[in-house]
């Protein structure tokens, strides 16, 4: 597994020796434990510190001639190291980190979709029972509507045979007036023929008493008058 890996960066090495320079490009220290950090371009100048395998640098220029590429780590130290112990991809050994972590993730991630899940499952209940209950209230209220609409057709229904009826009775009272004013006149004049018929018999009853007496006393003495 190791010589593959030093496999792999070598043939990395030398292809990366191969791409024209690029300024202020990032890049990674090879999978090698360390290299080294130079005032200058030449193995005589001092290291300033070692670069452990991994370690992101910012290339700021490559010098073909001395093989060298002038670096600026992330602390902001500026230093030479070989342009061949840098690579365009982080470490193999990061990677192989990286992905471990992310293989721990994943696998994590079952727990954690089934707690979503179970979580999505829950709110879709509680929707689902507030859906239920919606749809029985939305039928409860259509049939209101329904009953209301019936009671308002029936309260117009109402409403006219009340103002039918009340002409009813406008005429039957106008009617009943009527017949009682007629009735008034009819026992006026019955009032008035009897008080006539009572007068008349009054002064037929005078006029008999006032000739009553003569018709006797004419025909008394002429029987008187035979004897």
């Amino acid at each position: 597994m190791r010589r593959s890996a030093l496999l792999f960066v070598l043939l990395l090495s030398i292809h990366s020796a191969q791409i024209p320079p690029v300024c202020a490009a990032m890049r990674y220290v090879t999978d090698s434990l360390e290299v080294t950090l130079r005032t200058g371009e030449s193995n005589r100048y001092r290291i300033i510190r070692m670069l452990p395998s991994g370690t992101p640098v910012d290339v700021v220029s490559v010098n073909k001639a001395t093989e060298y590429a002038r670096v600026r780590t992330e602390d902001g130290t500026v230093g030479y190291v070989l342009e061949r112990e840098l690579q365009d991809e982080p470490a193999a050994r990061n990677r192989v980190i990286e992905l471990e972590k992310r293989l721990v993730e994943l696998q994590g991630e079952p727990d954690t979709l089934a707690a979503r899940l179970g979580a999505l499952q829950a709110a879709y209940d509680r929707l689902d029972n507030d859906f239920q209950v919606v749809q029985r209230e939305k039928v409860r209220l259509e049939q209101e509507l329904a009953t209301i609409r019936h009671a308002s057709t029936n309260i117009l229904d109402i409403t006219s045979d009340r103002e039918r009826l009340r002409i009813q009775v406008s005429e039957l009272t106008r009617e009943r007036a009527d017949l009682e004013q007629a009735n008034r006149d009819l026992g006026n004049r019955t009032s008035q023929r009897w008080f006539m018929i009572g007068a008349g018999v009054i002064l037929i009853g005078v006029l008999i008493g006032l000739f009553l007496p003569h018709l006797s006393f004419r025909r008394r003495r002429g029987s008187w008058g035979s004897l």
